[in-house]
């Protein structure tokens, strides 16, 4: 018997119902299929919560929905190893495997072994604030599969964020914000800031600043291995997201501190995927 995860998008239907299908699926073949407590409430499918089995126990996570719920999966299921399928049931879908119709066969043949994990780098992030009533700065740390992004809070303004690569300083960027993406994360935001495509077979860190007012306005593609620091300068704060979800507020000397992390996202594939190729499909593009 084998343990699956189910995430689903809290607000798609057809995501609510592949959940269902998939629980029914895999008990009729002697599988444990559960989903988080919160997440099950949130869908309506209060019978497949189940707050006793850690993620670590699955051999799969499934993943109902789009890009956002692929991100969310991944947050959940990469510190314990566990592989990821993904269920496209948003409108991209590019880091998904199968359409909705493909469900089961998918399931089958990651059952039968009849499939690839395929590792994406993910990114480790330190946010280090100012010290709290004790004297101790305030420390979190979380992991991302796209990116983070520090980005002005006021509007109409711009936020001074000074860059420091392995301990040297590098530059002082005024600017809307500063993208610290991963390869899989260089066709999120980081595309729409004018920074490179690169394959997610790659590993490294990517730099990019968002409407720099400065007249370097180029991306940095530097090693895994290399810490980037962000220190937040002046008066004005800078709002943090992470994968697209809004983290908090950093203050003048806060700073963020980024690096490959130590455990990579796993992703289910059934086939050969070209890179390329895929780029190709999701943003329409079509030869001359």
């Amino acid at each position: 018997m084998s343990g699956v995860v189910i995430t689903a998008h809290h607000e798609r239907f057809e995501a609510t119902a592949l959940a269902d299908v998939a629980a029914r699926w895999l008990a009729d073949r002697g599988h444990h299929a559960w989903m988080l407590p919160a997440d099950a409430k949130a869908v309506g499918l209060p019978d497949l919560a189940d707050d006793t089995a850690p993620i670590a126990d699955a051999d799969l996570l499934v993943s109902l929905g789009g890009d956002g719920t692929m991100l969310r999966s991944v947050d959940l299921a990469a510190a314990a190893g566990v592989p990821v399928l993904g269920v496209n049931v948003g409108l991209l879908g590019y880091l998904t495997e199968v359409e909705p119709a493909q469900m089961t066969s998918a399931l089958e043949r990651f059952f039968a072994g009849d499939h690839t994990i395929e590792e994406r780098m993910m990114l480790s992030l330190t946010v280090t604030r100012r010290t709290d009533e004790s004297g101790e700065p305030m420390v979190e740390r979380v992991t991302a599969l796209n990116e983070a992004v520090l980005e002005r809070e006021d509007p109409g303004h711009t936020v001074r964020l000074a860059v420091s690569i392995d301990g040297e300083p590098f530059i002082t960027y005024a600017a809307d914000g500063l993208i610290v993406a991963t390869p899989t994360g260089s066709t999120a935001y980081s595309l729409s800031a004018r920074g490179p495509i690169i394959s997610p077979r790659h590993r490294a860190l990517l730099l990019t600043p968002v409407s720099p007012h400065m007249l370097f306005d180029r991306s940095l593609v530097l090693s895994p291995e290399e810490v980037i620091a962000i220190e937040v300068l002046g008066h004005r704060r800078a709002a943090l997201s992470i994968d697209g979800r809004s983290a908090l507020a950093l203050a003048e000397g806060d700073t963020l501190s980024c690096v490959a992390a130590e455990h990579p996202a796993r992703l289910v594939r059934l086939g050969e995927r070209h890179f390329h190729q895929i780029l190709k499909a999701k943003f329409g593009l079509t030869d001359r």
